[in-house]
């Protein structure tokens, strides 16, 4: 980090950082010991809020050291956000985004064996899933990405239920809108929110600001045609991705993509 940093700061390119520290981790195993690998609660207090908040203060004390742009990848603990909050208002180039899965699921509601809800860091309680929504309300956290994670369904360890065996990650890509449309549809949230949290700033961050992230004359013609009041159910059989193992599967949504343009030509 120390290494890479200066470089980075130079050329004005942001650090992308998934944010766990080993140390946390490391000492919450021994605590576990030999404690029941097919529950999620193992998993969740395999990685705790503390591997999370002080890789956060680690890389807030970098940015402030280095005048670099440090960007926290899938933030899922409520409590980095008084961190970051601070950071920011310190002026320290320090942004951070989230995602659909932890701002949808609580641990507790994940069952037995469901090794589709696996990954890492680990979706949290529903106190906590709240604080990330306020956090995006006070604009924190800045944005909401898929952090698309695909695997073959045997890599998801289905046969045993082993979370810590299986493949951490969830695909999100294709649910994106529709998963985040549903919640904001019975939150207090308007359209525009969402086109900032998952267009404009994504784009921004990537550098890409002037070309996507909006309809406008001169910028790529990226655009999703969808009906919003239209509900469907999640079929493993309806997603795209060549591995269909879903932690959505058999939720209704809110939103339906009619067709999507890339450049302008309908995909």
């Amino acid at each position: 980090l120390r290494a890479a940093l200066p470089i980075l700061a130079a050329i004005n390119v942001p650090l992308l950082v998934h944010a766990e520290l080993p140390g946390p981790i490391e000492a919450a195993a021994k605590r576990i010991g030999k404690a029941d690998r097919r529950s999620h609660a193992t998993w969740l207090r395999s990685r705790p809020d503390a591997a999370e908040t002080q890789a956060v203060k680690l890389m807030i004390a970098l940015a402030r050291e280095f005048g670099a742009h440090v960007h926290i990848v899938h933030l899922s603990s409520e409590l980095s956000v008084p961190l970051i909050r601070r950071a920011q208002k310190e002026g320290l180039r320090v942004t951070t985004e989230t995602c659909p899965h932890y701002l949808t699921f609580s641990s507790r509601a994940i069952p037995r064996g469901a090794t589709e809800y696996k990954c890492a860091p680990p979706i949290r309680d529903s106190r906590n899933r709240d604080g990330l929504w306020k956090a995006l309300e006070k604009e924190t956290i800045e944005m909401v990405v898929s952090d698309h994670s695909p695997s073959p369904p045997a890599m998801k360890c289905k046969d045993t239920g082993n979370f810590f065996e299986a493949w951490g990650g969830i695909a999100s890509l294709q649910l994106g809108l529709p998963v985040m449309w549903t919640k904001l549809s019975a939150k207090d949230y308007a359209l525009e929110d969402l086109v900032r949290w998952m267009s404009a700033r994504p784009a921004r961050l990537a550098g890409l600001e002037k070309q996507k992230g909006a309809i406008a004359v001169g910028y790529d013609a990226d655009i999703v045609v969808w009906n919003p009041e239209k509900y469907f159910t999640v079929k493993p059989a309806m997603l795209y991705h060549r591995h269909k193992l879903t932690p959505y599967a058999n939720q209704k949504l809110h939103g339906v993509v009619e067709a999507t343009f890339l450049h302008g030509e309908m995909i």
